[in-house]
């Protein structure tokens, strides 16, 4: 997952339903990124109560986004950068984040998630400067999937 927050469907089976998705269980940063947590919020509840079908399979694998091998080899780095960062290695660990965030530089589970462990406020100049390169880069995150219209 690299887009935060993420959701996904899970149904009781353990499948996936309806694949990552940006969307937002509350309206907290609406004025920042424009996005309303109402029709998601009825989606789900229509889902849950029956009144909306989930994704077929097909349509589920046809819009996951599957890690490409930069991306991957990325969080490998992110998870060598924590575990030297959780043994007081930190330039070490400060090599590997940076490299990561050079692997998957949309990566805000990466990016993002590496500022607090790396004392960087994750929403000061650092946090808005990496949503800068993210718009300039025409903002890539995952499909975005229609909402059922609430009843």
């Amino acid at each position: 997952m690299i887009n935060v927050p993420t959701m996904v469907w899970i149904d009781e089976a353990g499948l996936i339903v309806r694949p990552n998705d940006a969307q937002f269980g509350t309206d907290t940063f609406t004025q920042f990124h424009g996005k309303h947590s109402a029709p998601f919020l009825a989606a789900v509840r229509a889902w849950v109560t029956g009144k909306q079908q989930a994704l077929a399979p097909a349509q589920v694998r046809s819009q996951q986004l599957l890690p490409t091998p930069e991306q991957q080899l990325a969080r490998a780095e992110f998870a060598l950068a924590w575990f030297l960062h959780q043994q007081g290695r930190e330039a070490a660990a400060e090599r590997h984040f940076e490299r990561a965030g050079k692997l998957s530089p949309h990566d805000w589970t990466i990016r993002r998630g590496s500022m607090p462990i790396r004392g960087k406020n994750p929403m000061g100049p650092e946090f808005f400067e990496l949503y800068k390169e993210w718009q300039a880069a025409g903002s890539p995150t995952y499909p975005t999937q229609p909402l059922a219209k609430p009843d």
